[in-house]
């Protein structure tokens, strides 16, 4: 735990390189998204030797696109699936109250009515036994049914023709991929050898037995093996191509729904609540963040380019249309200011419409030596990674402590509580404004001394990015030196999120950010542009796969940019 060298920086990155080729780990996970990082934690906090290799960034797929809620899921209640609601609401509680504070929050939202009497009861007594499974489960129980009047002043913007009152209640809310890579680094933190960019070209077997993998460094090109006793699959979306790449056939199969969300300005919605309202093959919502609103989301068969699932127009389209329904003032295509989509990862179900397939888990062996583990949800990653980490324990042959993640709280969230009722006198004492030390705290907890180091030692670092000014100068280089960021694109999509947070996605702050990395990951002159310049191409590429009519035209655009780790090794093959 008191590592000289940071685990997620470029260093601790070369020498995690060195070790899984020349350890043989207990568990060895495949995988860096919030379940593979899971995963990792558990393992680790067990007392096993454990490795991790992600073929791209930390939460590079699904964990990063996610409506970015911990929720118990209101939908699962009208298929009686009480079971994964409790279990959900469960977690939701560990993570704002324990796990991850700093993280995570407590946010208000508002269930529409628009039949008073039908939907009041309907809808009413859903989130009543919501409310109720859920109570002192990290949010306000305090579900209030708000009329017509009521319901106005808390939303001001509703459409009034169309609402009769609302349902007031509460839901977590969370940065995904802040929180998974924060799993990861914390799963570092306690010993786990963890590396972004390696990529898993094939499985090393021996007799009927996997007994590890060959693995490929995208930033050098290098191909090696790591050894393992277990290795768990958690690569989501890519499970189907993990069983193929092993051999035989696989236990389970895995569909890829396509969800996409949008960002509009806060300022177009004038609202005290986020929104959750029925469409005809979903749930919609409008979700306060920070200085915009997130609208989503789509739930559709993707069976295209898994690495970049495009957003088209007709996607957008559709999420202005449902979202337009409630408001007064219709949103069009010019407030759009950010678009992602991201891969759901259900298991397959009789059902030909994704939005009824399971978000249950499974966990299988279709070979000695390696586990899967695949569906689920993003709020029920620790007991997903329990039970990955369960079953592929009983190949060790030794007795193993059971899971204690439940009591792991992951870094920056020991003191949070403390540092943030104090957040005026840190201010004070750093010459900051109280709401800057509120938005460090919220993004680094009680790490938020790692970040202010980095400015005592260089004062300009305190200062706004010029293109990006909610995020300091600080975050940039934190994000390389401390968060394993290998590339602009993991800094500007995931450390931070001013890829879909500023009209221009991230296109003026692309330079900025990398000449303030560059001295940390090694950067010269031609690198700095080589890393504008794939970002850039990124930004076109979105661009135009949002102004084409369908899925496949979208995915042809949107694959007219190569992934800046495919520019040493080229691109393709397993990603997670």
């Amino acid at each position: 735990m008191s590592d000289k060298i940071e685990p997620l920086s470029p260093a601790g990155r070369a020498q995690a390189l060195a070790r899984l080729e020349a350890e043989e780990l207990d568990i060895l996970v495949i995988g860096g998204g919030v379940t593979g990082s899971g995963i990792a934690l558990d393992a680790i906090t067990r007392g096993l030797t454990t490795g991790l290799v992600e073929a791209r960034d930390y939460a590079a797929g699904t964990s990063s696109r996610s409506s970015k809620l911990f929720h118990g899921g209101l939908r699962y209640l009208e298929q009686f699936n009480f079971s994964l609601v409790f279990e959900a609401l469960r977690e939701r509680q560990l993570v704002l109250k324990t796990l991850a504070p700093h993280l995570a929050h407590p946010v208000p939202f508002l269930y529409p009515l628009s039949a008073p009497v039908i939907d009041r009861a309907y809808a009413g007594l859903g989130i009543g036994v919501y409310d109720i499974m859920g109570a002192g489960r990290g949010v306000p129980s305090h579900m209030r049914h708000l009329g017509r009047h009521k319901t106005i002043e808390a939303f001001p913007s509703v459409n009034r023709a169309n609402v009769r009152g609302a349902i007031k209640f509460y839901e977590g809310q969370v940065d995904d991929a802040r929180h998974t890579m924060t799993l990861a680094r914390t799963a570092a933190r306690y010993g786990a050898v963890c590396a972004t960019s390696t990529r898993v070209i094939g499985f090393l077997r021996e007799r009927d037995e996997v007994v590890g993998v060959r693995v490929r460094d995208l930033e050098s090109g290098r191909e090696f093996e790591v050894r393992a006793r277990q290795t768990i699959n958690a690569a989501g979306v890519w499970t189907d191509e993990i069983q193929q790449m092993v051999g035989g056939r696989g236990q389970f199969n895995v569909r890829a729904s396509k969800g996409v969300h949008i960002l509009v300005p806060r300022a177009r919605i004038n609202s005290s609540a986020g929104i959750i309202t029925r469409t005809e093959k979903s749930l919609l919502f409008v979700i306060p963040w920070g200085s915009h609103w997130i609208i989503g989301t789509t739930d559709t068969d993707w069976d295209l380019d898994l690495a970049h699932p495009a957003a088209s127009q007709s996607d957008i389209d559709y999420l202005l249309e449902h979202a337009n329904t409630l408001l007064a003032d219709p949103l069009d295509r010019d407030d759009v200011v950010g678009v992602y989509a991201g891969l759901r990862p259900l298991l397959s179900g009789e059902s030909d419409s994704t939005s009824k397939l399971s978000r249950e888990h499974a966990v299988a062996s279709p070979v000695k030596g390696l586990t899967m583990i695949a569906g689920g949800k993003y709020t029920t990653y620790r007991v997903m990674a329990k039970d990955a980490v369960d079953h592929a324990v009983h190949g060790l042959e030794r007795l193993v402590p059971p899971s204690i993640t439940e009591r792991v709280p992951l870094l920056g969230a020991e003191g949070y509580g403390a540092l943030w009722n104090a957040r005026e006198r840190v201010a004070a004492r750093n010459g900051l404004r109280v709401n800057t030390v509120e938005h460090l705290l919220g993004r680094y907890g009680s790490m938020i001394d790692e970040v202010l180091g980095l400015i005592d030692s260089d004062p300009k670092l305190g200062m706004p990015m010029d293109s990006a000014p909610s995020y300091m100068k600080a975050e940039i280089v934190y994000a390389a030196s401390h968060e394993g960021a290998l590339h602009l694109d993991d800094v500007l999509a995931r450390r931070t999120r001013i890829s879909i947070e500023t009209w221009d996605r991230g296109d003026a702050a692309a330079r900025e950010a990398a000449e303030l990395v560059a001295p940390v990951l090694g950067w010269d002159a031609t690198d700095i542009d080589r890393e504008v310049e794939h970002y850039q191409k990124r930004i076109a590429a979105e661009r135009e796969s949002q102004r084409a009519p369908d899925d496949r035209t979208a995915d042809a655009a949107r694959l007219g940019a190569p992934d800046v780790r495919g520019a040493v090794t080229g691109h393709g093959g397993l990603s997670s």
